[in-house]
């Protein structure tokens, strides 16, 4: 990201976190269980092999930090994993102080930075495994100098519904029931209200589909597994019979097959840009202040010609 950036990743979080993290309603992830798997992932000999959803994910975010007319004297990279984010933003050098960049050792939920420290802060397809959304985005909002700006992805709503679905049928038929065996996601409809509660201001909240074609399900489970991205959730079945992967893997390429005999996956990506206040910002119009009301528009209108001008 440049001299100026502070990576902190959730290859590294501190365990401590994880020791009082529990199953309940408002901690759904393992993040024990969520740290081996990073740690599992990281440690491959062909890792990067997996990382093509946030090498594309991390270019898309540094092309809004790009639309973001400014420099950034100190940024953070928030679940940093491989500078997805940096080796982008390195080559128009949006980061302009020239402190070293280091590593740090955090939780997302307890950033170790005071008060108003960064003028950015990115962060790419990390916080869908935060037990306390809410809570990660007031420490990143504290963290922001006052005009300071986050830019993040995620994922969410309907990422891998046909896995999912596929896994539901099989186990429903094989097994009489079924456990969910993708994360639960955040929806989009949600993100806006999030933001909007941690302190952000003039946000955008927009989505995006990444679809990538496996050669059948195996295929695509192993290129999770490597991303790091297997399931974690408390409410997880241990383990899924032989039979029933099998029969998953059928409906797979029966119900959402190709042409070619190969099977997509759906990613769906949450991008949310937020600002923190500053007093030269500026200030939505107040309420009543316009001076033409839409009847006038209206009334305008009708002098125009049809598919004319005035």
């Amino acid at each position: 990201m440049g001299p100026g950036a502070v990576l902190a990743g959730p290859r590294r979080l501190c365990l401590s976190r994880f020791l009082a993290s529990g199953p309940g309603a408002l901690c759904p992830f393992d993040r024990r269980l969520k740290r081996k798997q990073k740690n599992w992932a990281a440690a491959q000999p062909e890792a990067e092999r997996c990382e093509y959803l946030r090498e594309e994910v991390g270019s898309r975010i540094a092309d809004r930090v790009f639309d973001i007319a400014r420099t950034f004297p100190l940024a953070l990279d928030l679940g940093c994993g491989r500078s997805y984010i940096a080796q982008h933003l390195n080559k128009k050098k949006p980061i302009e102080s020239e402190i070293p960049r280091i590593s740090v050792v955090a939780d997302e939920e307890f950033l170790p930075f005071k008060e108003n420290t960064f003028d950015l802060v990115v962060s790419g397809l990390s916080l869908h495994w935060v037990n306390d959304l809410p809570k990660a985005l007031h420490e990143v909002h504290r963290v922001l100098k006052p005009d300071g700006v986050f830019v993040g992805s995620m994922f969410g709503g309907d990422t891998l519904y046909e896995l999912r679905c596929s896994l539901q049928l099989a186990e429903l038929e094989r097994e009489g029931g079924f456990a969910p065996h993708v994360s639960p996601f955040t929806a989009v409809s949600d993100l806006g209200h999030l933001l909007g509660r941690a302190g952000f201001n003039t946000l955008t909240v927009d989505t995006d589909e990444i679809q990538v074609n496996y050669p059948g399900m195996f295929e695509l489970m192993d290129d999770l597994q490597g991303m790091g991205e297997s399931n974690c959730s408390w409410s997880r079945k241990p383990m899924l019979h032989r039979a029933t992967m099998l029969a998953a893997a059928a409906v797979y390429r029966e119900m959402y097959g190709n042409e070619d005999g190969t099977v997509p996956a759906t990613f769906q990506i949450y991008y949310m840009i937020g600002w923190k206040f500053h007093e030269s910002q500026a200030k939505p119009a107040q309420r009543g202040s316009a001076k033409m009301s839409f009847g006038d528009l209206r009334k305008m209108n009708e002098f125009i010609p049809e598919g004319g001008k005035l």
